[in-house]
């Protein structure tokens, strides 16, 4: 196998710096990583792009001469090296999106089945903010009781679901980073008209309703469509 030449190598980790850097500076490193996490990467890029620096600098410097007897083996070595910074260029030019709805039913999901932590009730008068790993969380504890009549509100983004009676929503849990991320869903009942498209964000207000079929459902009095967040993951 022809190797990567040296000038190929200290060009892939400069751009790779490069996009850390971006991702750092504009925030989209949120859709991939918790937030919080900035400053280390803003770090880790900065020092990829100072060593791609020094490395393309020498390789220009240093590098073979024509006529060189290793030609022909070199001519390999850059052309299997700079195949190497396509995809490092496409994520440089263009952010993929966070995750969304296409791997609510491909990922795991959190499983809160066996809740065994008791919730103290909801205090009653006003609507309650929470996240849907909340709501799952309470639905499991002692079937919704701490719920009572309290309304609550969720954000999330919408998911298809094949029941007439409503849509899900759903958002993602990490730990670290997107590839550890899980589902936690909610069925929405109660609306009215057509349901909102695939992967819009909307925020909900409701009543926790016992379900059927194990997903927690929440029966909405009002729902509004909203941008992503920020910070897309819980």
């Amino acid at each position: 196998m022809a190797a990567v030449t040296e000038d190929a190598r200290a060009t892939t980790v400069l751009l790779v710096g490069a996009m850390m850097v971006r991702l750092a500076l504009t925030g989209a490193y949120a859709k991939y990583v918790r937030t919080g996490m900035g400053g280390v990467l803003l770090a880790a890029g900065i020092l990829l792009v100072c060593l791609g620096l020094v490395g393309v600098a020498r390789a220009l410097g240093f590098g073979p001469k024509t006529g060189d007897t290793r030609g022909h083996d070199h001519a390999h070595g850059d052309r299997a090296g700079w195949l190497l910074l396509g995809p490092v260029l496409a994520l440089l030019l263009v952010t993929p999106p966070a995750l969304g709805s296409f791997g609510v039913g491909r990922s795991a999901a959190v499983d809160v089945s066996s809740g065994g932590r008791t919730f103290d009730p909801l205090p009653a008068g006003r609507t309650m903010p929470m996240t849907l790993l909340e709501f799952d969380d309470r639905a499991a504890d002692h079937g919704g009781a701490s719920f009572g009549a309290t309304p609550v509100r969720l954000t999330g983004f919408v998911t298809p679901a094949n029941d007439p009676t409503g849509f899900r929503i759903a958002r993602y849990q990490i730990a670290c980073c997107a590839a550890d991320a899980v589902a936690a869903v909610v069925h929405v009942t109660g609306t009215t008209g057509n349901p909102p498209v695939r992967d819009q964000w909307v925020t909900l207000t409701g009543t926790f309703q016992r379900s059927a079929d194990g997903v927690p459902e929440l029966r909405a009095t009002s729902f509004t469509e909203v941008p992503a967040p920020h910070d897309p993951y819980e």
